[in-house]
């Protein structure tokens, strides 16, 4: 199973399908909910369905998701992409870029910690190393200059890939209406972050709603022209998403190298990869 190439639309959108926009009350120390919400519409709620692939065993519960799916994709075409291109159209691209970069920066205090639980510690070391030279040196992470340097990408890591390194399957496919796509084992790794994440520690409500919302917005830009692409598209979007979101988490887990064998939902169980 061949995980979906960075540098390709299919890929980058892929790559951006974690979200959660609903609108659900914060816990005390509840992360930024919303901020990744915009990826998982772009990818659950696009383009034009064509004709409806064949079943697939990864995904039981297919007659829950097309609906909500389909539900997701509504709420993108008339809400999140009209803000989005308004957004776009005011915001001038420097400061977008400084906007993505700020929250990237943030969340990679997270990724180090799942680093960390996956033992992957000189992972962890570089992901510490990437956050305080873009916070020293890129003024609070305004800029990513770790990205310039050689060896200093960014790796990003979540809870989902860490029970998938554990061991656990990813389980079924699922579409959440709001979040987008997810399985069950990346729906539970999703609560995790979300407790987690450094937005999490924020005791003012109005500072983490904006802060929030602004996150989903230039999430939500990023994909404009992904997503043009997928609405353009004659094939079964639905089935594109699914293939594409499960192909990217597995190769996630697997630090981009997974096995060639096509795995069913809880493979991972018997093939964790070794650290």
């Amino acid at each position: 199973m061949t995980a979906p190439d960075s540098g390709t639309h299919a890929g980058k959108t892929a790559r951006r399908a974690t979200a959660a926009l609903a609108p659900v009350p914060r816990p005390r120390h509840a992360p930024a909910s919303l901020p990744a919400a915009l990826a998982a519409l772009a990818l659950a709620g696009c383009a034009t369905t064509g004709a409806r692939s064949a079943p697939n065993p990864a995904d039981p519960w297919e007659g829950f998701n097309r609906p909500v799916y389909n539900f997701n994709e509504k709420v993108d075409r008339y809400v999140m992409k009209p803000v989005a291109e308004g957004y776009r159209a005011v915001v001038p691209e420097p400061v977008r870029d400084c906007v993505s970069n700020m929250f990237s920066n943030v969340g990679d205090l997270w990724s180090g910690v799942n680093s960390l639980l996956q033992g992957k510690p000189a992972d962890t070391a570089h992901t510490v190393m990437r956050f305080g030279i873009n916070t020293l040196f890129g003024f609070g992470g305004c800029a990513d200059v770790a990205s310039t340097l050689p060896g200093l990408q960014r790796r990003p890591e979540d809870f989902g890939q860490t029970l998938g390194v554990w061991g656990l399957g990813s389980g079924p496919y699922l579409v959440l209406p709001f979040f987008g796509p997810s399985s069950a084992r990346d729906g539970v790794g999703f609560v995790v972050d979300r407790f987690n994440e450094p937005f999490a520690y924020l005791d003012d409500n109005t500072l983490y709603w904006s802060l929030s919302v602004t996150r989903v917005i230039s999430l939500r830009a990023e994909l404009l022209d992904a997503k043009g692409v997928l609405d353009n598209a004659s094939f079964d979007a639905y089935a594109f998403t699914r293939d594409a979101y499960l192909q990217r988490r597995r190769s996630l887990v697997y630090d981009g190298n997974p096995p060639n064998a096509a795995p069913s939902y809880d493979d991972e169980e018997d093939d964790a990869p070794a650290n």
